[in-house]
Parts: structure tokens; sequence; C-alpha cells
């Protein structure tokens, strides 16, 4: 489209040469859109870091009340949502058939990189002997501290975006009408007195 653009604006055989070569050149440097796959994928990660933090809160509350992890975990799946209900009854059918709760907890986070920041904290607690709910509790809190942090980088950012074509049309403007009758005045002037 940069091309086809280019080549309608400045017109002739110069226009379409000019076209051609910033149509071969965007297609060599710009990145290609991403597909469906990729899409999906971006989709689901991000609908698994929006749910992390209540997942967390709810394996804190669970774990505080001593209950055993596999069945903390099979109640938080139960009550969570896709993508992060499917994650999350794997691990406990894992949890409930015996495996090790740090390799499961690994795997969670090998798994899916948004979930790492939960499986090492559900591993270090294993590992330790430590009760997990104090982690996960801080675990949440990060979390939602980082999304109001992107929230707000994406708010000031569209603020910027938005002032763009603002400045595309008045800044023309400005210079036609306030710079170039200044120049060309002084312009005279000085041609004036030569």
């Amino acid at each position: 489209m940069l091309g086809l653009g280019l080549a309608v604006l400045v017109g002739g055989p110069t226009g379409w040469l000019l076209g051609a070569v910033v149509a071969a050149l965007g297609l060599r440097f710009l990145p290609a859109p991403p597909g469906t796959e990729e899409r999906a994928r971006r989709r689901e990660s991000e609908l698994l870091r929006s749910q992390l933090p209540l997942a967390a809160d709810l394996l804190a509350g669970c774990m505080a009340s001593w209950c055993p992890p596999d069945a903390a975990v099979a109640a938080v799946a139960e009550a969570m949502p896709q993508p992060i209900a499917g994650r999350l009854v794997a691990a406990a059918v894992q949890l409930s058939m015996g495996a090790d709760p740090e390799a499961c907890w690994d795997r969670l986070g090998a798994a899916e990189p948004v979930l790492a920041p939960l499986g090492r904290c559900l591993a270090r607690a294993a590992s330790s002997g430590a009760p997990p709910a104090a982690g996960l509790a801080r675990l949440a809190d990060a979390e939602r501290a980082s999304a109001a942090r992107e929230a707000g980088a994406r708010v000031r950012r569209a603020g910027v975006l938005a002032t763009a074509p603002l400045g595309l049309c008045f800044l023309p403007a400005f210079v036609l009408v306030g710079v170039v009758p200044v120049v060309t005045g002084l312009a005279g002037i000085f041609l004036g007195r030569l």
C-alpha cells in the first residue's frame, strides 16, 4: 500500500519506479503480520495473565486453610474459567497421582511462561516446606501492579497517538500561514536592497 500510495502521489514513470522500490523495501524489512495461530497464542497468554492474580489469591486462601495442595489446586481450577482452569486441572491430576510437587510446578511454568512466577512460587514452597500463602498473595499483588502499570502505559501511548493526526494537520497550516509570509516578506526586503 505504501508503494502504491507513493506511485500515485509522485505520478508518471518515476512514481511507479519509486513505488516499486518502496514496496520491495517494505516487504523486505517490515515484519509480517501475525498468523491465526500466533494471534490465538497471544490472546490465550493475555487471558492467562489476567487470570493469574485471582488464581494466586484463591490458591493462597485454600492453602492458608491447610487444604492439601492437590485439593486446593483442583478447587481453584473448578472456580476459574478457561484457559487457566485447564492448566490447574493438569497440575492437580499430577499432584493427586503422587507426582513430585517441585517437578509438577516446574512443568507448569515451563509449559506456559506467563504462569512461570506461579510455578516458581509453589515449587519454592514445596521444596522448603514453608506455607505458600504469603508468597502467593505477594505474587497476586505484584501481577495486579504490573497490569496497572501496563494499562497506564497503553493509555499514555493512546494519548500520544491521538494527537499525531492533529499535529499533522496543524503543522503544515502553521507553516503556510505563519512562516511562509514572514520569510517571503523578509526575502522581498533583502532582495529589494540588492
